[in-house]
């Protein structure tokens, strides 16, 4: 009788964050027909100086802050020497190599030892997720001196 009754007291207190399952294993967002994203600057093969402006571009979605879900829209992520991302399904982690933009920036100074680099940009949705077809670019090579 006290096993069950544990049973049932663990059951019951699990049961208000059942929504939450639901919540990440729904929040899939696609992404448009079309959709892209890309550098404005640098382009692949600059050579830059240690601290250089790096400008994003995005068309076939709008741009929106992390955390407000507005259809069609992400917001930046930048990955640094990046040779491959695992999984598209979780969240994108915040790292000193996956830079998240979340307040919609379109541009960010960045500081990189010299040598030669790889950057790509991928749009997340709302909760940093990437869309279901992922908004990536191609991934450019830059020489820093």
């Amino acid at each position: 009788m006290k096993n069950h009754l544990f049973l049932v007291l663990c059951i019951m207190s699990i049961l208000p964050t059942l929504p939450l399952f639901g919540t990440l294993a729904n929040a899939a967002t696609s992404s448009l027909p079309g959709a892209r994203v890309f550098f404005l600057t640098p382009q692949d093969g600059d050579v830059v100086p240690q601290t250089f402006t790096v400008k994003f571009g995005l068309e076939g979605m709008r741009l929106a802050k992390a955390g407000e879900k507005t259809p069609n829209s992400g917001h930046h992520h930048l990955l640094i020497d990046i040779d491959s991302l695992v999984d598209f399904s979780l969240p994108l982690p915040a790292t000193n190599n996956i830079l998240h933009f979340g307040g919609g920036q379109t541009e960010t100074q960045l500081t990189l030892p010299t040598g030669k680099h790889t950057l790509q940009l991928l749009l997340g949705d709302y909760l940093h997720i990437p869309h279901v077809k992922p908004v990536i670019s191609q991934k450019i090579t830059i020489l820093v001196r």
